[in-house]
């Protein structure tokens, strides 16, 4: 769908790649759908096949990035939060100097398909939100940790969420709505869209809200190190941007 909006970048992306290869890629959920819609385009263009897995940028699951990381496992690239990915880079596993911003990340809320919406339009109708549901999920990632730490006490409703706000580790917070077990849940916009059976009900308000910046690195060490480049340098191209804001996310190229 995006072929003729990206050739030009992908030919600047692979100048000096002599030789098609495996990329081994791992991306968190908040870009994965974005990954996901330009992927084809980069493979049919560039001859490279990228091999591709999904881990959250944080937490204590086995998939989690760091993790992955620690293990040894075999990755050229990982796309995360930025933060998580400047903290493995301070810690020497990824190539200095190799962070490409991709995008910034709203945080937006979710209900089951076909029930009344909240309004969670102001911070007082987010917080009506919150107290009205019988159960709230969030995830164990960069969103759930600021809804956790930090959003219910600016809402002040800490002590009234305890028993029924829950922390969700792996599974997206939108499939634990659609299954019916929580009735309200937030996490990256990005990462609700692809969702069937739930209605986003919008972004938190812009004075509760918290932007997540997800970025790729080459780690250190890496086989395919420009194979890598190329591939970050393809999907922070400006021609990219409308398939990446097409997923909910807010693309960094976009404001150049």
């Amino acid at each position: 769908m995006y072929i003729k909006t990206t050739l030009a970048a992908l030919a600047f992306a692979t100048a000096g790649i002599a030789h098609a290869t495996d990329v081994h890629v791992v991306s968190s959920g908040g870009f994965a759908q974005a990954y996901k819609d330009l992927s084809g385009p980069y493979e049919r263009v560039s001859g490279d096949k990228l091999v591709s897995e999904w881990g959250p940028s944080m937490g204590a699951t086995k998939h989690a990035i760091p993790a992955r990381l620690a293990r040894g496992e075999h990755i050229d690239v990982v796309i995360m939060v930025g933060d998580a990915l400047d903290k493995l880079m301070t810690e020497g596993k990824l190539e200095p100097g190799s962070k490409v911003i991709l995008a910034d990340s709203p945080i937006a809320c979710a209900v089951r398909h076909g029930v009344p919406k909240p309004d969670i339009g102001t911070v007082d109708g987010l917080r009506q939100a919150f107290l009205h549901a019988s159960k709230v999920a969030y995830s164990d990632s960069a969103s759930g940790e600021y809804i956790k730490r930090e959003l219910l006490d600016k809402l002040g409703i800490q002590q009234q969420m305890q028993g029924k706000a829950a922390q969700i580790p792996a599974t997206p917070v939108g499939e634990i709505i659609a299954h019916g077990e929580a009735d309200f849940g937030c996490q990256q916009r990005s990462e609700l869209k692809p969702v069937q059976g739930i209605d986003i009900v919008g972004v938190l308000p812009a004075e509760v809200q918290l932007k997540t910046q997800f970025a790729g690195a080459i780690v250190r060490g890496a086989p395919h190190a420009d194979a890598g480049r190329a591939l970050l340098r393809f999907l922070a191209a400006p021609a990219n941007a409308p398939a990446i804001e097409a997923t909910g996310l807010e693309p960094v190229a976009a404001r150049h």
